[in-house]
């Protein structure tokens, strides 16, 4: 698929973040359309966050599956649309920050995972949230030994071909 072929919708994100298709193109990301999700979990911050079916009971598996391991898992971000994502390249963009410094930490509206309702960003405890820290926490030492029997992999870790920072607390369940 080109960009030709991407939903106008999309297309008219990209277009208002003056974004080119040549990114796409150039950091070979995969393209993500909006899937299927339902609300199911009230954060930290009391926002609701909604995932698709089959990951809510991979979810909860997991977590009960750490609990019992004294490890405290919680949910801090999951589904977004493409219109959530650009709104984050907007605030990003409006406190001065250039498209390739974004495109470090954040995918382009069409190019996240967190379109699919598969991805999960997660936290432990009292622990900074979206913090590289996180990667030296009991909690990810777990999920890296863990998560896979539950479905889920670490999306960016270190060296990641994405083009991405690390992100130990991006976790994505696959099918």
């Amino acid at each position: 698929m080109n960009t030709t072929d991407w939903p106008e919708n999309l297309l008219a994100l990209w277009q208002r973040l003056r974004l080119s298709p040549q990114l796409w193109q150039t950091r070979q990301l995969p393209w993500f359309a909006e899937g299927p999700v339902q609300p199911c979990y009230t954060d930290r911050f009391q926002r609701t966050q909604a995932m698709c079916a089959e990951t809510w009971q991979a979810w909860q598996a997991m977590q009960d599956a750490a609990a019992r391991d004294g490890i405290e898992l919680e949910i801090i971000s999951a589904y977004r649309s493409w219109a959530q994502q650009a709104a984050i390249w907007e605030r990003k963009l409006a406190a001065g920050q250039a498209p390739e410094e974004i495109l470090r930490w954040s995918a382009p509206p069409g190019l996240s995972e967190h379109h699919t309702g598969r991805a999960l960003d997660l936290a432990a405890g009292e622990d900074a949230v979206l913090s590289p820290a996180f990667a030296e926490s009991e909690a990810c030492q777990w999920l890296r030994m863990h998560a896979a029997r539950f479905g889920f992999h670490e999306s960016y870790p270190s060296g990641n071909s994405s083009g991405f920072q690390p992100e130990p607390w991006h976790w994505c369940w696959q099918a």
